[in-house]
């Protein structure tokens, strides 16, 4: 028999309710402001699409591929997973296909205590402006 008692917010949090706080918590940067940002050599740029997803494409260059579910556990250093290439106090550029995953992502990074984080949006996007990319 379970024991433990399970709690509910009276009113369930749902999707697009998590993405309006995170679209308000992380910035969206145009292709632009995101080439700007790439000119720095302090960014982590990560990519959280999922690995097939990346392998079909390629991703930015020099981007560090951590797809979303695996998020948490890469980026505590107590986590199973952990990328010692996720430093708090650096600037953290993330994308994903749309920009949905990323925003998402980007919040999750701030919950977590990294930070600025800006979402960069989608791969197409990006790369229809000109951003270089690399084969997986």
């Amino acid at each position: 028999m379970n024991d433990h008692i399970q709690s509910h917010k009276a009113e369930p949090v749902r999707f697009k309710d998590l993405l309006t706080e995170a679209d308000i918590a992380v910035p969206k940067l145009s292709p632009a402001e995101a080439a700007e940002k790439l000119r720095s050599k302090d960014v982590l740029v990560v990519d959280v699409r999922d690995l097939s997803e990346v392998e079909k494409s390629g991703k930015i260059k020099g981007a560090v591929n951590v797809s979303r579910g695996m998020l948490e556990l890469s980026v505590d250093p107590e986590g199973p997973h952990y990328d010692p290439r996720f430093q708090k106090g650096k600037t953290i550029l993330v994308y994903c296909v749309v920009g949905i995953r990323s925003a998402l992502a980007g919040k999750t990074l701030l919950d977590m205590g990294f930070g600025p984080v800006f979402n960069m949006g989608g791969f197409e996007e990006l790369i229809d402006a000109g951003i270089e990319t690399e084969t997986v």
